[in-house]
């Protein structure tokens, strides 16, 4: 199997599970935190629906400066009603990447991660792939956590929740 074609299948697997945990998000919790220093429920249901732009971020250009420049604006999450829709149409968008490359591109060229100007992490972008949908499920295990604190349901994800029996 080619490593473009394993990726595919690993994006359409988590897309499939970050779609019915966002289904569930509530309106109205934007602003909720389970800690002073947790990130509001808002941010990071949108950190969430945004994530599969990572992928063709990895696979069409070079870099990401995490702190660019003065002027480049602030990360700006997606409406609570908009979630679902900007996390569907950038799992097409990173589908279209993955299948307009190759396993030569993804395991012999490199991407670079900066902050600020300084590069904090230059690694193949097969691991970087790799690594970002870890962090996807890594998220989207946090929303599942704010969706029970609000009483909202949480749906299955690897199996069944209290909520929902299913096996997906």
């Amino acid at each position: 199997m080619k490593l473009t074609e394993m990726l595919l299948g690993d994006l359409e697997r988590e897309a499939a599970r970050t779609r019915r945990v966002l289904e569930n998000v509530p309106a109205g919790q934007d602003s909720f935190t389970p800690h002073e220093r947790s990130m509001p429920f808002g941010r990071l249901a949108g950190l969430v629906a945004s994530m599969p732009s990572w992928v063709s971020l990895i696979i069409d250009q070079e870099e990401l400066d995490l702190t660019p420049a003065q002027g480049s604006g602030q990360y700006q999450p997606p409406a609570m009603d908009k979630l679902v829709s900007v996390h569907d149409d950038l799992v097409a968008k990173g589908r279209a990447s993955l299948q307009g490359t190759n396993d030569e591109f993804l395991t012999t060229t490199n991407w670079r991660l900066k902050a600020g100007g300084q590069v904090v992490m230059n690694e193949r972008r097969d691991i970087v792939l790799r690594d970002t949908l870890s962090h996807w499920a890594h998220h989207r295990g946090q929303v599942t956590v704010y969706l029970r604190l609000v009483g909202a349901k949480v749906p299955s994800v690897y199996g069944p929740s209290a909520d929902d029996q299913r096996f997906l």
